[in-house]
Formats: C-alpha cells, structure tokens, sequence
C-alpha cells in the first residue's frame, strides 16, 4: 500500500480485519470516515463502545442481550417446548424474518472443526443441555449451516441429545427457490433429491 498517515493506515489495517472487509473496502471506509463530520466519527466509535460495554449473553440460550435474558426467551407467548440451535446470533435474525418460527433459540457460538482446534467444548452447549434436562422441550431443531462443520456439530448434538428423549430435527436442505440446476453443486443436487416431497 502506498505511504499514508500512520492513523489512516492504522484504521485501514483494522477496519480490513473485519469479516466480508477486504483492503479496498477498508480504505473506502477509513477515507469516508477521515471526510465525515467529527459527530459522524464519534458516533460510530460510541456505538462500537457501546455494544462492548453493555451486551452480553442470554443465561438461558446464550444469545447476545443487553438483560438477563434475552427478548425470546423473556417473551412468555413463545412455544417453549421447541428450541432451534443456531451457530451465531446473526442466524437468529435470518429465521426470525420468516415469521415462520415462534419457538426458542440457542446459540453456540460456533460449530466444531477439528482443522481448526475447536472441539464440541468450545460451544454453548451446557446451557443447552440443562435447559433439556429440565423437562418441557420436546423438540430440538439443529439449524447449523450445511457445510462439513454444521453437519458435524448437527452429528454431535443428535449423539448427546437423543438420548435425553427429545426429538432432534434439521431444516431441509435443497435447492434454493429460483435455482437454475445447471449451476447446482453435486450434494445439494443428492440432498434435494434425498429430501424429495410428492407433489
């Protein structure tokens, strides 16, 4: 990169350490931020203060809140006898945007992969298990992402919640509505065609 002032080269190399950030877009930001009004700037370092001094995790499902509990697990008027698992609090969102689901969540904060040293106890999983163990939940959709990872945490958890009597479900994999097969990969071709439905 061509010489710039250490704070703006400062700003870049950290801006660029975020995820879905390459260099380009780090100095994009750190040129708009250098034009924007001292009130922009400061803004957003309060808001990133912020959200690390005031959140932290759910005590019942480990996603980020700013309370004791979470607004789904404070909220009396969802089915607590389901909990769908999800990897990230970002994966919440997405399911929550279908209007579809009105049971419980529990995030774990990653999924295992043993390339990358992380083993089932790097996850939220004794919340989990407690929340099993204390009756009620009659259901448990494991709702990690359908990569080597996803279905291998998916593998651990049916293994260690089977059998404490709860059902243990995934979300159907497939093709995607407006898919053109010709630009479908080989296993969600088989993982289509294996989840097949009668029209």
């Amino acid at each position: 990169m061509p010489e710039v002032a250490a704070p703006i080269a400062r700003l870049i190399n950290e801006l660029a350490k975020l995820p879905g950030i390459g260099l380009k877009t780090a100095q994009r930001l750190a040129f708009h931020l250098l034009k924007a009004g001292p009130g922009e700037a400061e803004a957003l370092a309060a808001a990133i203060s912020e959200v690390k001094e005031k959140l932290t995790t759910c005590r019942e499902c480990s996603n980020v809140t700013e309370a004791d509990l979470c607004a789904y697990c404070a909220d009396a008027g969802r089915d607590r006898s389901t909990v769908c698992v999800v990897e990230s609090p970002t994966n919440v969102l997405v399911i929550e945007k279908t209007r579809e689901y009105r049971g419980l969540y529990h995030v774990l904060h990653g999924a295992i992969s043993p390339i990358a040293g992380r083993g089932p106890e790097s996850l939220s999983l004794d919340p989990l298990l407690a929340r099993v163990r204390g009756g009620g939940v009659r259901e448990v959709i494991v709702a990690t992402s359908p990569t080597v990872e996803g279905e291998t945490t998916a593998l651990y958890l049916s293994k260690i919640l089977k059998p404490l009597g709860v059902r243990v479900t995934r979300p159907a994999v497939g093709l995607p509505v407006g898919a053109d097969l010709e630009f479908t990969d080989e296993v969600t071709m088989a993982k289509a065609l294996g989840g097949r439905q009668e029209v």
